[in-house]
């Protein structure tokens, strides 16, 4: 009987703030006495966690006031915030700030739009395809955790906060933790079958990144320890229940002829449905481009397979692994620059369409941004913007490629 307390103790230990601010300080990560930021809450909708006192990055209102101490008052929907200031903080180990910051990175929609096609580019895209379809699982049911636990991220202070936009987010799971592992060991699991190379070497790889990336959402102030282990752990089990089917998700994705049906519809009716709450959060969104992306891609690689065009290695598998001459060189920093405009590009043309149609249909000013967070406006523009990328990523991009002579 007396286990249920300990483990109620180890569980509030691990979920402490003061424990992610002895982790920064020991990183040389350190609060500025005397200078630490205080919000006031003079109005504000009901049911905000307490812990999303309008974050700095959504704090988008105009400056009413500077009193002598530079603290501003702002209002935004009706929400008066006063004493706002910048949180001081100061780094005394560059090096590991820098790697942190970088690690963190790897978790962001500009490392998804850029770095993670590049294996299909220029690697394997049975390799990405797997990828795609463990990151848009683990990504979703996280996601939904999140907004279904409803814990809080760590207080600020003791804890420097080193990101916003996603302060007004719940903490538990932490959805870095589950893609980096998901990622990481996708390909680990995968790549014996298509690519030559030494296990221990990619379990090592493996390991590592997805240690930095946990490690720097504890540095950057955004997940408590509770959260960190968890998101690795479900990653970790999604992986182990659903490893045994993924060659016969394969041939459905591939082969079946309502494969691009299910992989349009199914997202989008989650993306639909995904869990209302009473303050506005930007998991929604990312979801939903998460789902948008794993659509488009899906159904790019059905259209791929149809057409006999899959851009996948030649040779008896598993290949070795492309040789790095200067030339391979050349041609891959070719291939993701040219990917990259693309995909870049298709992101802002779907983005700008796709919301001036939806502004026009439901008879909204362009000038009104907080339109975009509505539910029939949020879904439909990112779901098809990131549709279309997924799409010209799988399909349209190896084509240029070989137009070019870049493969």
């Amino acid at each position: 009987m007396s286990r249920s307390p300990d483990m109620l103790k180890l569980l509030t230990y691990l979920h402490d703030s003061e424990l992610v601010a002895r982790f920064q300080r020991r990183c040389g990560l350190v609060l500025v006495e005397g200078a630490h930021h205080s919000l006031v809450r003079l109005s504000a909708p009901s049911g905000t966690p307490a812990h999303a006192d309008v974050p700095r990055g959504q704090l988008k209102g105009r400056r009413d006031h500077q009193d002598n101490n530079s603290n501003y008052k702002y209002k935004e929907n009706g929400c008066a915030v006063a004493g706002f200031s910048r949180p001081q903080y100061e780094v005394r180990n560059w090096l590991l700030h820098f790697l942190f910051l970088f690690s963190a990175g790897l978790g962001h929609e500009i490392f998804y739009i850029t770095c993670l096609p590049c294996i299909h580019w220029s690697l394997d895209p049975f390799l990405c395809r797997r990828l795609v379809n463990m990151w848009c699982l683990v990504m979703y049911i996280g996601q939904v955790m999140k907004d279904m636990l409803k814990l809080p991220r760590p207080l600020s202070p003791p804890v420097v906060k080193l990101e916003t936009r996603v302060d007004a987010e719940y903490g538990l799971p932490s959805t870095h933790a589950m893609a980096a592992t998901a990622i990481s060991f996708t390909v680990l699991l995968s790549a014996p079958s298509r690519i030559q190379f030494q296990f221990e070497v990619g379990l090592l790889i493996a390991l590592t990144l997805s240690s930095l990336v946990c490690l720097s959402r504890l540095y950057t102030g955004m997940h408590s320890v509770l959260d960190v282990i968890c998101g690795a752990l479900i990653s970790a089990i999604i992986m182990f229940l659903t490893y045994p089917y993924w060659e016969t998700f394969d041939r459905f994705q591939l082969t079946s002829h309502i494969s691009p049906i299910v992989a349009l519809t199914l997202p989008l009716f989650l993306s639909y449905t995904y869990p209302e709450l009473d303050h506005y959060s930007t998991t929604r969104g990312d979801t939903t481009t998460i789902l948008g992306v794993g659509a488009g891609c899906s159904v790019g690689y059905w259209v791929n397979e149809q057409l006999g065009q899959t851009f996948e290695p030649k040779g008896v598998l598993p290949v070795p692994l492309p040789t790095l001459t200067a030339h391979a060189l050349v041609l891959g920093a070719a291939r993701f620059v040219v990917g990259v405009l693309a995909l870049v590009g298709t992101r802002q043309v779907m983005k700008t369409l796709s919301l001036h149609v939806l502004y026009l249909w439901y008879r909204v000013s362009k000038n009104d941004d907080s339109a975009r967070r509505r539910r029939e406006i949020e879904v439909p523009y990112k779901f098809s913007t990131y549709t279309a990328v997924g799409l010209v990523n799988s399909i349209l991009v190896n084509k240029v490629f070989i137009l070019l002579g870049l493969l």
